[in-house]
């Protein structure tokens, strides 16, 4: 491993991408080295250092998923089993998925549940996820197609609670990161740190970083609660890979973690998805983990399961996730060998668009409206507000460009009903219908 390299690369990407501050964090040869640039909040002095906390949004639900693997050890709670026969609270779920959905599904995100929740009133997780089962509108029968969900960690999360007679943040310090010897510091909530780095806004085409507030509410915290270092990362990283002496699980409960879903196909995001964790590349290197986005921050893990080689990066910018998918390619060069995803693979010439694919797609009670922009492009709006210009190439994949930033650093792509016109759009690994297409569709 070249550290002076790699601590070089990482402050001209710092400054490349307009990102305030970031940690990096890499566990390989017995010995972790971190990585510390930048500021915790742009126009002041305060510096990022090795214990700076990021909110690691929808990593959280890594350490969500292990708290409840830790119950399915305990025989506390049951993979397989509809969820609604062992936790109070969801009987206002559609009567099919009520009776199909469990803890695997949802920690899978192979439920066919929603992304995201309606507007939060409720003050408790529990009220919140009898809300959201009173109007959630399922996208597909449970274990018959992957699309991302956090509604459905809320569930876990909820199950977490009912369980256990804690809250989630409790239950999450007790049984996981208290085992690991890792802090337990949360963006809302009785545990809310009051230090954490802040999160930016930036325009990738001026540079301009502006901060801004964590947006997330109390009965979210499953889903995206969790503040935490790089090298908090790697700890639980390669401890969900059998690396950690100390772990809170055996080595049966962790490869039960590590199996991709078999129905699960999380385009856009990875290359495979199981209790958890994410798996990405194939063949001799390949890699567990997850990616994670607060209010400004953005944050990675990746573990060879096979090594024990981890890496976290934790950033103080939106445009984190293009820094990151720049310097993951670079690692292996720079001694660092470690497996990732690539969203962008040569997708050949850009083609027209395909008849049929302007319209509304929706998810929940998200829409995404697709209309023509011209050039031979197509424009993706979600809720009304810009979301990114659509570049659509062979095999109905597209490159999307986002209109915040700026950067082309995701992919999409519609999916044919049994008409053979576009039914579906998904991006970011979630599944938006057009109308009511069939769910063998997806």
């Amino acid at each position: 491993m070249d550290s002076a390299r790699i601590r070089r690369r990482l402050t001209e990407l710092a400054a490349e991408y307009s990102i305030p501050g970031l940690q990096l964090a890499i566990h390989g040869d017995r010995l972790i080295r971190t990585f510390a640039t930048g500021v915790r909040r742009h126009g002041t002095a305060e510096p990022v250092t090795d214990e700076s906390a990021f909110p690691t949004g929808s990593i959280t639900k890594l350490l969500t998923a292990a708290t409840a693997m830790v119950l399915v050890a305990d025989g506390d709670l049951h993979l397989d089993k509809p969820l609604a026969e062992q936790v109070d609270g969801l009987s206002a779920l559609p009567e099919r998925t009520r009776g199909q959905l469990t803890a695997r599904h949802v920690l899978s995100h192979t439920g066919g549940l929603p992304s995201d929740p309606p507007d939060v009133r409720a003050t408790s997780l529990r009220r919140h996820v009898e809300d959201c089962c009173r109007a959630v509108d399922p996208l597909a029968a449970p274990g018959t197609a992957f699309s991302y969900s956090n509604i459905g960690y809320l569930i876990a999360g909820h199950a977490i609670e009912d369980i256990t007679g804690m809250t989630w943040a409790e239950a999450a310090q007790a049984l996981v990161l208290d085992p690991l010897d890792l802090p337990g510091r949360f963006v809302v909530g009785p545990g809310r740190a009051a230090d954490l780095v802040t999160g930016h806004a930036v325009r990738r085409d001026t540079g301009v970083a502006r901060p801004v507030a964590q947006s997330l509410c109390p009965p979210e915290a499953p889903a995206g609660a969790w503040a935490a270092s790089a090298s908090d990362l790697v700890r639980l990283g390669r401890a969900l890979a059998g690396f950690e002496p100390d772990g809170p699980l055996d080595p049966d409960a962790l490869a039960e973690m590590r199996a991709p879903a078999p129905c699960a196909e999380p385009f856009g995001l990875a290359d495979g998805w199981g209790i958890g964790l994410a798996s990405y590349g194939g063949g001799a290197l390949r890699s567990v983990g997850h990616d994670g986005t607060g209010d400004g921050t953005s944050c990675h893990l990746r573990v060879d399961p096979a090594t024990g080689t981890a890496v976290a990066l934790t950033a103080n910018g939106a445009t984190g996730f293009a820094l990151w998918r720049e310097l993951v390619a670079e690692l292996p060069d720079l001694g660092v060998p470690i497996a990732d995803y690539d969203p962008l693979p040569d997708l050949g010439d850009p083609v027209a668009p395909p008849p049929g694919c302007v319209g509304e797609y929706a998810n929940g009670e998200t829409t995404y409206r697709i209309t023509h922009a011209g050039g031979g492009r197509l424009h993706a709006a979600v809720d009304g507000a810009p979301f990114a210009d659509l570049t659509v190439y062979p095999g109905l994949r597209c490159a999307l460009r986002d209109c915040d930033t700026g950067v082309t650093d995701q992919v999409g792509r519609f999916i044919t009903g049994p008409n053979g016109e576009p039914a579906w759009f998904q991006v970011g690994g979630r599944l938006a219908h057009r109308g009511r297409a069939a769910v063998s569709a997806a």
